[in-house]
């Protein structure tokens, strides 16, 4: 009889996050699971990892039944911890999310959710990261449960494209409400940054990063609009991001 799975579960809203106990949930009914994921929110941290100070990693017991940690670093930092010092060996499946709030678009490029499920593509780990397209820290996560069981179940089966990982986005809703799973590209669209600068009690003065996100692409096989339509989005993302098509325009410039 073939030993069970192993499945690393992390996240960027921390450890006592809604959604990575949703997560988990789901990825123990597929295998052996150990979580290891930061003490506190690391939103927006990108592919960071900590190298100017050193890193904690502690017991948690949040996750009855299973082997859990908590980080004082970033979402890369986790995987990377996992993988060398906890498991001393690359899992089966890495799993992210569930994030509170969605990661369409380029907004992977800044989340701590999906730089932990790439860092399990550079490892040759396959590795998904879910989001949800809502914020509330008591947000309804069955939807995405169901998502993910599916996806997971794929993943296992032995037969997972090298060096890719999936970033998955599920729109809020119920069950019911979601109309099914789409296999998308990564929609063209950013963040119209603006500031809301203020005065502190001594006059000088500080920011607030605010602004607007604009979907610059209308075509109809984008994480956007997939997410628009009531479908779950699911963009293969690779971490390689040499752009192949503008190499034999560059060639000319050598010398």
């Amino acid at each position: 009889m073939s030993a069970k799975p192993l499945i690393l579960v992390t996240n960027d809203d921390g450890i006592s996050s809604k959604g990575i106990r949703s997560l988990v949930e789901v990825a123990r009914f597929f295998g052996d699971v150990l979580v290891l994921a930061p003490d506190k929110p690391q939103s927006g941290m990108g592919h960071a990892i900590t190298v100017n100070h050193p890193l904690r990693l502690d017991k948690s017991i949040l996750f009855e039944g299973l082997n859990a940690y908590t980080c004082t670093g970033t979402p890369v930092d986790c995987v990377k911890l996992a993988i060398y010092e906890v498991l001393n060996r690359k899992p089966d499946l890495l799993l992210s999310g569930i994030n509170h709030g969605e990661n369409t678009s380029t907004n992977i490029l800044y989340s701590g959710t999906m730089s932990a499920a790439v860092e399990g593509a550079m490892e040759n780990i396959p590795s998904i990261g879910f989001s949800l397209a809502d914020f509330h820290a008591d947000a309804d996560f069955r939807a995405t449960q169901l998502v993910a069981q599916e996806l997971i179940a794929n993943a296992l089966k032995g037969d997972y494209p090298e060096h890719v990982c999936l970033n998955v986005n599920v729109p809020k809703g119920t069950p019911e409400e979601l109309k099914g799973i789409k296999v998308c590209k990564q929609a063209y669209g950013f963040w119209e940054d603006r500031f809301d600068k203020r005065l502190d009690q001594f006059n000088k003065p500080y920011y607030w990063l605010t602004g607007e996100f604009t979907d610059h692409d209308k075509s109809e096989d984008s994480d956007l609009y997939a997410m628009r339509q009531g479908y779950a989005s699911v963009v293969p993302t690779q971490f390689d991001m040499t752009c192949y098509k503008t190499m034999n325009f560059f060639k000319t410039w050598e010398k």
